[in-house]
């Protein structure tokens, strides 16, 4: 069976939820002098339903004949106004907004490019390429590919192609050991063979990017086994520049979900400076994935980092904006 769409990319049935009393306290938290923040952070972080955003802004529009988006924009400013901008757009209209500002201008933000679109459901991501082209009035998979490298641009292709397996997909022995075989023989297996001309990348994206996460979890287990070495290191050591970096983002997503965006989260945090475009992004993208997922992540991070992660964040940031992202860890 396929996987059903995460919550929010499936906008056809809007559930019947009565907004009527959020859209009057987010607009009287912006009417006349002065703005609420701490009414606009309590009404927005209390939602945790993509869908019932949906409806939010439905109602707002209906209810007071203006645009919830447009008075958030003009009321609001800094990383505070951006967190409460995706808040409000709800997960497709965001992915779709990260996914143009990616592409937009000169240089590409490959790192957003990652974010948004490796390791996702197929649902997803037909809904994204759909929500984008309805927008941009551009193919989502021409507009990525015209912004990297050829053999980058490849693995986009396929992961953009939405044909990667489901995870009801039964995981066979045979086909698990060709997998571990072919990354094998296109990596490692060619310096052996004498063939020094680089790894087979066509081999590696095409059983990354088309395998469930429970097969790459399953192949990545036989693959230690068998050869001493993680799919993570075995990336690092065969591939460079952004293929690296989506390649790794891929099997670490598969491997454990958890993990993975609990050390997202603090490369966003560590080092000079704190990129604050990433932190807010994936703290939004988090919020969207309900409780158990936000839950999970903040286990994984206080294993890995000895530190509650909301009082990571609260050390990055300050003012309104630290407390709309401490209301979205509660």
């Amino acid at each position: 069976m396929p996987d059903p769409p995460s919550p929010g990319y499936d906008l056809s049935r809007l559930p019947p939820i009565n907004m009527t009393h959020d859209s009057t306290d987010l607009r009287k938290a912006m009417k006349g002098l002065g703005t609420d923040e701490k009414a606009l952070i309590a009404t927005l972080t209390r939602i945790s339903s993509p869908l019932a955003i949906s409806v939010l802004n439905q109602t707002y529009t209906s209810q007071h004949r203006r645009n919830l988006l447009a008075d958030i924009t003009s009321e609001t400013s800094g990383y505070f106004r951006t967190t409460l901008q995706a808040l409000v757009r709800g997960p497709l209209a965001q992915d779709v907004h990260l996914l143009h500002d990616a592409l937009a201008g000169a240089g590409t933000k490959e790192v957003v490019l990652n974010d948004v679109l490796l390791g996702r459901r197929n649902a997803d991501l037909a809904a994204v390429c759909t929500a984008y082209q309805h927008t941009h009035h551009r193919p989502l998979a021409a507009a990525v590919a015209s912004d990297l490298s050829a053999k980058t641009a490849t693995l986009f292709s396929l992961v953009l192609a939405c044909t990667r397996a489901p995870e009801s997909t039964p995981i066979y022995p045979d086909a698990l050991d060709r997998d571990v075989r072919d990354l094998y023989a296109a990596t490692t297996g060619r310096g052996t063979l004498g063939n020094i001309g680089g790894a087979d990348q066509l081999t590696v994206c095409t059983i990354l990017s088309q395998r469930s996460d429970g097969q790459i979890r399953a192949v990545a287990a036989e693959y230690r086994r068998a050869h001493g070495q993680t799919l993570g290191e075995m990336v690092g050591k065969y591939f460079s520049g952004h293929m690296k970096e989506a390649l790794g983002v891929m099997v670490a997503r598969a491997e454990d979900r958890a993990m993975a965006d609990a050390v997202s989260l603090e490369e966003t945090m560590k080092g000079a400076g704190t990129k604050d475009h990433l932190l807010v992004e994936r703290l939004v993208r988090l919020h969207w994935q309900g409780p158990e997922a936000k839950a999970q992540v903040k286990g994984a991070y206080r294993a890995k980092f000895k530190k509650e992660l909301v009082e990571r964040v609260r050390g990055e940031t300050s003012g309104d904006y630290r407390r709309v992202l401490e209301a979205l860890l509660v």
